[in-house]
């Protein structure tokens, strides 16, 4: 008797089959490597090399249906999926498994390991906020801005320390607020300290927001100060990676489509509590409200929660 004959099951099973070529399709313009091809000729110690094997490194076009945008990774980087991404945050940096909630992944350059004690990378993350407008950024004092967000820091660190938090010190700005019109994107660094040493090492804390029709995608950068020239010289890559599907660009933007409830200095002092990326932490500030220097400043929903969420740590070794 002939092995898949003429039945519905044989229909059936090549429906599916197809169905499965033409998703491979779809997903194609993304090669995954494993770490050997990734790092040819580097050598790992036994602690290493059992982590790196969960990971599939992936380069190319990145389609990220959930923020309907692809990302369009060039030569040098390298995208980590959100399972990934939790391998790295929790397995190699030793958070807890809440620290890997919601990303929708990981961006690196590819002359770093995730294990690598130099390493540095950018959570990717997307909010479905709605349209921010541009119209402060050019208007906006991000000096009064910057003593705004000193003062607000200095305020609840008490209530940092009373949920066991370490203190931050916001020393300034690393590289001020800079819009890039042309990629409808903004960027900044904050130069911090985290804890009562002010001789400690400091942190860098780098943002990328990225402009859609609606929402925005946001890469925070985990690092430290001394990195920042590294960083600064990938930051105009950065910024070109998201595509945007057909129709869900900045400049697509009609009226009547959601408005987002911040601008862009709302926007920069909120992610100033909400998400200070680190290689020693990322700490969430609670939802909060203030009006300094004239602005408004909202810290987004969510804030209150990943407050809860605690501080997020980068080992200098991988826990096994």
């Amino acid at each position: 008797m002939s092995r898949f004959a003429n039945t519905t099951g044989d229909r059936i099973l090549k429906r599916h089959f197809g169905a499965a070529i033409f998703f491979a399709l779809l997903t194609s313009h993304a090669e995954a490597r494993p770490y050997r091809e990734m790092f040819p000729g580097r050598n790992f110690s036994d602690a290493e090399k059992p982590l790196l094997q969960k990971l599939d490194f992936q380069e190319g076009a990145i389609k990220l249906p959930e923020a309907k945008a692809t990302l369009n990774l060039p030569q040098g980087f390298y995208y980590l999926n959100p399972a990934d991404t939790k391998t790295v945050l929790v397995d190699i940096w030793g958070n807890p498994p809440t620290a890997a909630e919601g990303r929708l992944g990981m961006i690196f350059p590819a002359k770093y390991a995730p294990t690598d004690p130099e390493s540095w990378g950018s959570i990717v993350e997307y909010s479905a906020d709605g349209y921010v407008s541009d119209s402060d950024a050019a208007t906006t004092n991000y000096d009064e801005l910057l003593q705004s967000i000193k003062e607000s820091i200095r305020e609840r660190n008490p209530e940092r320390e009373k949920q066991g938090f370490p203190k931050i010190t916001l020393v300034g700005w690393a590289s001020a607020p800079r819009y890039d019109k042309p990629a409808h994107a903004m960027h900044w660094a904050r130069d911090l300290i985290f804890g009562n040493d002010m001789k400690a090492e400091h942190t860098l804390n780098y943002s990328v927001r990225v402009f859609g029709r609606e929402g925005v995608f946001e890469f925070d950068f985990i690092a430290v100060l001394s990195q920042l020239k590294e960083i600064e010289e990938a930051i105009p890559t950065v910024t070109k990676l998201v595509e945007f599907d057909k129709g869900m660009a900045y400049t697509d933007y009609v009226d009547g489509d959601k408005i987002a409830a911040y601008g862009m200095a709302g926007m920069i002092a909120a992610g100033a509590g909400a998400k200070i990326a680190a290689k020693v932490g990322l700490l969430a500030l609670a939802l909060a409200f203030f009006k300094k220097a004239g602005v408004l400043v909202v810290i987004v929903l969510g804030g209150a929660l990943r407050f809860a969420k605690g501080l997020f740590t980068r080992n200098k070794t991988p826990t096994a």
